[in-house]
Order: C-alpha cells, then structure tokens, then sequence
C-alpha cells in the first residue's frame, strides 16, 4: 500500500491524537506542520538543511508550478522530488485558492474558472480535471482536490453555492486520478457557517478520499471563528483518516489545531517573517533588527539547539539584517521552522503523558504573555 493512516493514540484530555501517515517517500509523524515550498523550494533553504532541522513532509504550490517552470517540465525532471531535490513525502494543493485570490482577474463557471496570471497577464483555464493532472505529473505523494474557497466574510447564499460547487468538483477530481501512488485528499468547504461545514464534512467522507482537509479558514476571519468551524467540522470527519488543516502556522493555532483533532498544517509564515527579521522564540517574538540588540551577543533564542542558536548571536544577525544580506532571512527562516518543528514534537509529548492543556497554558503564558491568549 502506497499512502496508509495508523491512528496510534488519542488523548483523553481533548481530540488531540497521535498517528503516521506512510507513503511512498517516507513516514510523517502527526501531527505535523509542513514548512512551505510554493515554488519548489522553502524559500532560502536547501532540501539538505531542512532534513537537518527535521522536516518530514513540505509543500508546493500547483497553481505557481503550472506557470512556472510548467508541470511539463517537472514532469520530463523525473518529478518534484527529483527536480528539487527532496526526497522525502511531498504535499501539493490543487491551485484552487490561488486562483481565486492571485488572478486579477477570473471567472468561475462550473466547468472552471478561467483566470489571469499574475507573472505575465495570460489568460488560463483551470478545471478540476486540469489541477489533477498537473498534480499527477508533478508526482507529490498527497494531492488536493480542486476546490472554491470562498472569502471571509461571505453571504449565506454564496456559501452553499461554492461549497455544492466544491462537492462536484471533488467528484471530478476523484474520476481524473490517475497515480496510485498518489493519495487525494477532499477539501471540506462551507465559509463560516456550521450547518455548511458539517453538511461538507458529510458529503465527503461519502466520497471515501484517503485524507481530508479542511480550507477556506485561516483567510482573515477572527480565531474564534475559526475555531468554532473546527469543532462544528471535525466530529464529521473520519476518526481513521488524516485531518488536514490548509494555511495555518501560527504557534496558538498550531496548539488550538492540535488539541481540536488536526494531524496536519502548513503556512508560510515562518519563512515571510524571518524575512522580515520576526523571530519566534521561546519567550516570544523577536524583530532582531531593532536596535537594542545591536551588542545583544547572546543567541537568538537561548532555550534553542538548532544550529543558528548555537552558531551566532543576535548582534551578528541584527548586522546582516541591516546590511542587507540575504544570510539574514535565511538564518531566520532556518531557526522558525526548528521552532515550530520543536513545537510540534513537544505537542507530541503532551498528547502521550496527558498535560496538553497545561502545555497550552504554559506556552501562551511565556510566548504571548497571557495564559487566557484566545481559547
């Protein structure tokens, strides 16, 4: 069996669980957060330095890679995992968020929607047939269903409209898979309204996908509302399947996810605001190139191992930052995504000895300064 889920624990304290997904390209211990490759690459970093920081799966983007290099090319490459590089699980979205929020223009019809790209103005058309057979020759062990992930806020009317479109379009997607090596996952949509994520959940779990996500969160709406939809959502879904929660990476919805029954997420935070000198450590954000850390020679974060803390000190990363080289961002970007591995392995440990909720509680009260930081 090429892609295979083993729920190995759950918590009796919350719907928090432990499991390993296996595929084709290695293990992946859930639950897990996948540093972002949009465009065949974790931006600054090398496929060997995150084996090093301890990244089992990544993701890339099917709406960037179908414009550029084209999945052509990838393909004629031997696939993602050769074109990069990385040998281990890789994940692919289908597109559809993408296309609904970069193009300058589009226009959706049931057949597709047609957009505009944003690199050179050409005009493309995008059906669910057309992202699983992108997603096919880039060769990703997890696939995306092609979706219609509507805004927040979003009417009612709307909501069920591009959430009935979804289903059939996850119907679609389904029909045009051809890979075995390749598990599809459905996208569970329905805006911000209960009885519509529920209905999703519902109608895809009949589907029977291998996986399921859950999108069209994490789109600018408050986190109470998000996390309301998770708990209306996830009693949905089935227990013996991967819950994937698409665009999250923050460390309280990290920790919100977890304890609601998510296995996996990903988000490109990490990497966009070390780029911007925004550190995560253990007593909270750092911006490092703010000036009272211009003789600060004490590591970035001193309850980190990873090899930026135990290599350099803030001084030198302030300097880089402010002269401008591009080591900066990437010593940054290599120290978050430690964290958020670290994170998730401490999640781990919290769900096995049965404290998750005082884990929560400890961490919001260091990292955020308040152990009430949005429940």
């Amino acid at each position: 069996m090429s892609f295979k889920f083993d729920l190995l624990e759950e918590s009796k304290e919350s719907q928090a669980r432990l499991g390993k997904i296996h595929t084709p390209h290695g293990e992946i211990n859930t639950p897990v957060f996948m540093p972002v490759g949009t465009q065949a690459n974790v931006k600054t970093l090398e496929p060997r330095e995150l084996v090093e920081i301890g990244s089992e799966i990544i993701l890339s983007n099917t709406y960037h890679l179908y414009l550029r290099p084209g999945n052509e090319i990838v393909k004629k490459a031997g696939g993602l995992h050769s074109f990069m590089n990385w040998n281990k699980p890789i994940l692919t979205d289908s597109g559809g968020f993408q296309v609904f929020s970069l193009g300058d223009l589009n226009e959706i019809s049931e057949e597709g929607v047609k957009f505009q790209s944003h690199i050179d103005g050409s005009y493309h058309f995008m059906r669910p047939e057309d992202s699983i057979n992108i997603q096919n020759d880039l060769g990703a062990d997890i696939i995306m269903a092609f979706d219609e992930c509507a805004p927040y806020p979003t009417d009612y009317d709307y909501a069920i409209e591009a959430m009935e479109r979804t289903h059939r379009w996850a119907e679609r997607s389904k029909n045009a898979h051809k890979r075995e090596d390749q598990a599809l996952f459905g996208i569970v949509q329905g805006a911000f309204y209960k009885d519509l994520r529920i209905e999703s959940a519902k109608a895809l779990r009949d589907m029977d996908f291998p996986g399921y996500s859950i999108g069209g969160l994490s789109v600018g709406e408050p986190k109470d509302i998000m996390y309301d939809m998770l708990e209306a959502t996830v009693p949905y879904m089935p227990n013996e399947k991967p819950r994937y929660l698409m665009g999250v990476g923050s460390p309280d919805c990290l920790i919100e996810g977890v304890i609601r029954g998510i296995d996996m997420f990903d988000c490109v935070l990490a990497t966009r605001i070390a780029r911007h000198a925004k550190a995560m450590t253990h007593n909270g954000p750092v911006t490092i190139k703010n000036l009272q850390y211009a003789d600060d020679f004490t590591p970035l974060d001193a309850e980190c191992d990873c090899h930026v803390c135990k290599t350099y000190t803030r001084a030198y990363i302030r300097h880089l930052f402010k002269a401008k080289e591009m080591l900066a961002g990437k010593l940054v970007s290599y120290h978050n995504i430690y964290f958020l591995h670290q994170l998730m392995d401490n999640l781990k440990a919290a769900i096995k000895g049965g404290y998750i909720y005082e884990f929560r509680n400890e961490f919001f009260k260091k990292y955020y300064g308040d152990i009430n930081f949005i429940k």
